[in-house]
């Protein structure tokens, strides 16, 4: 089990290999299809976007509202594919991770190795599991979009395993194979 503090910095980013399971700790960004395609548009126009993707870690997750009490309601990952066709432009800005569930296309992890990221998957079905790793919660962009806005956490030994590696390797690929 590795620990690892996000925003990622190079050295980790080649420490971690595939199948490695990890403890993530710091500051993500949730995002799911209606950000993307927001932050795609602002990123062709030129816009300010609302946060540096320089180093960060994007979490397809849409959250459920919190119960009274609570930092954030349950917050599992979505399918990762959904992402597909905006994943190459946000790694060319700086996106460094990923965190969600299911496999890649061929073109995203073509982009990961390119320029040096990762993929990690969280486990479905432990949205409430996860709520527990934030520790603090806000929507920073798009509140229009209800559940779908971003939103920045902090989060401590939130568990993903690594998928795809910045050296090109597939978790998935190498199991199909053996």
């Amino acid at each position: 089990m590795k620990r690892i503090t996000v925003p990622l910095d190079s050295e980790t980013i080649e420490d971690l290999e595939t199948g490695d399971e990890v403890m993530i700790s710091g500051v993500i960004y949730t995002m799911r299809d209606a950000a993307h395609a927001k932050i795609t548009e602002m990123i062709k126009k030129r816009a300010r976007l609302p946060f540096d993707l320089a180093n960060q870690v994007i979490y397809y997750c849409g959250p459920t509202p919190a119960k009274p009490g609570n930092i954030i309601g349950s917050c599992g990952p979505t399918t990762s594919s959904r992402m597909d066709s905006f994943t190459p432009l946000l790694l060319e800005h700086g996106l460094k991770g990923m965190i969600g569930k299911g496999e890649r296309s061929a073109e995203v992890k073509d982009a990961i190795h390119k320029f040096g990221a990762v993929y990690f998957s969280a486990l479905g079905g432990l949205g409430a599991d996860y709520a527990r790793d934030v520790k603090k919660s806000e929507v920073i962009a798009f509140p229009e979009l209800g559940p779908e806005a971003i939103y920045r956490l902090e989060i401590e030994d939130f568990f993903a395993v690594v998928i795809d590696d910045a050296k090109g390797n597939d978790l998935y690929m190498q199991l199909s194979v053996n």
